[in-house]
């Protein structure tokens, strides 16, 4: 693949959104590595709407005539998650890199039909697991890795998912309290969480878990109409992970009075505090202290020293994607790097339904008890 890679967008709105804050930025921030060379949008005038404010010459409703340009190499799937199925096979069929944003699949069985079929084809294939492209996780994961906290014992997660699973939502935020769009607490902010944990650490080998929907009523502001949630605004897992770590997780709707985001990793030797004002692990906005040996208290962590050169600040949702298009950029060009692909998110699929079946059974799951294949 050539140094500079054309991009296509499916998801890229006038009216903002994820691809527009967050993916947008982050490849135009990234210099000649990539163009954004067209984009897919939900109809004809939707496509030109976006074509024109986003400054992208090529536009079209058809994911099939965008995947199939030969000025573009990799298509970027930025939608709801009902729709990732069929427009990552679309970009699949016309043999093209494929990022599709997580939660790969609505479920496990979609997710390890579209890893089999990327496979199948030979396709390059990656997922938006991007928390473990921030620089501040990365040094987190290098610390254990060194041995800084010495044997890890246990870790501990209490975070807030936010406004919509606490009882107040806007329209935009409607489907997320849906359990069956596949969008829910549980797959987004404890979903990529869980996997930055696991990637930094180990994998869960037994999960128990409790969810639970506490506000069944959410109010869609403005406006004051009430809908029925049925997707859990409190998830609790505890667990062991495979080198016997003893791990709690407990993610909660809406948002707290004090920090929003508290982990704990303590070892035999010292512990790693990582906070922040959100659940949302995957931008990155997080602050990292540390401790060891005769240490009495806490003291921040320096900065990590693989900070990218590119001007987003870090404060901004398109900061961590930014650092995960860098880390592709060199796979899909040189083949080096980590970067998340399908095969990593059929596992943390598999985990989540492990979750699920823990909660809906009531008792404790081996994760490789859950089933890795399809009809």
């Amino acid at each position: 693949m050539s140094a500079t890679v054309g991009v296509g967008i499916i998801g890229l709105s006038a009216n903002g959104g994820w691809a527009a804050n967050a993916h947008l930025p982050a490849l135009r921030a990234l210099g000649s590595r990539y163009e954004v060379r067209g984009l897919c949008g939900s109809s004809p005038e939707a496509a030109r709407a976006a074509g024109e404010k986003h400054n992208v010459a090529f536009h079209t409703d058809d994911p099939h005539v965008l995947a199939n340009r030969p000025d573009i190499n990799l298509i970027v799937i930025a939608v709801k998650v009902p729709e990732h199925k069929s427009l990552t096979e679309a970009a699949i069929s016309a043999g093209k890199a494929v990022y599709c944003e997580w939660p790969l699949g609505n479920g496990l069985d979609e997710a390890i039909y579209l890893e089999r079929l990327a496979a199948d084809r030979g396709v390059a294939n990656f997922v938006g697991l991007q928390a473990r492209s921030a620089p501040v996780l990365r040094q987190v994961r290098d610390l254990i890795a060194s041995g800084y906290v010495g044997r890890v014992l246990s870790t501990t997660i209490v975070a807030d998912g936010g406004r919509p699973w606490g009882g107040v939502t806007y329209p935009s935020g409607v489907y997320l309290n849906d359990v069956s769009t596949g969008a829910t607490m549980l797959t987004i902010p404890f979903g990529h969480t869980v996997d930055l944990v696991q990637w930094a650490l180990t994998p869960f080998q037994n999960v128990s878990a409790t969810l639970a929907v506490r506000r069944p009523l959410v109010e869609v502001i403005p406006g004051g109409d009430r809908i029925k949630a049925t997707a859990p605004d409190q998830v609790a897992v505890h667990g062991e992970l495979q080198d016997g770590v003893v791990a709690a997780f407990h993610f909660r709707g809406g948002a707290s009075r004090g920090p929003n985001f508290n982990w704990q990793i303590l070892g035999d030797e010292g512990e790693l505090w990582i906070s922040g004002g959100n659940g949302h692990l995957q931008y990155g906005q997080v602050t990292l202290s540390g401790a060891r040996g005769a240490a009495k208290g806490l003291a921040p962590m320096p900065e990590p020293d693989f900070m990218q050169d590119f001007d987003v600040p870090p404060s901004s949702h398109a900061f961590t994607v930014a650092n995960a298009y860098a880390a592709l950029h060199s796979q899909l060009t040189r083949h080096i790097g980590d970067v998340p692909t399908f095969a990593d998110a059929v596992k943390t699929h598999q985990l989540i339904q492990a979750i699920q079946t823990s909660a809906t059974e009531g008792r404790r799951m081996a994760v490789e008890d859950v089933r890795l294949n399809i009809p």
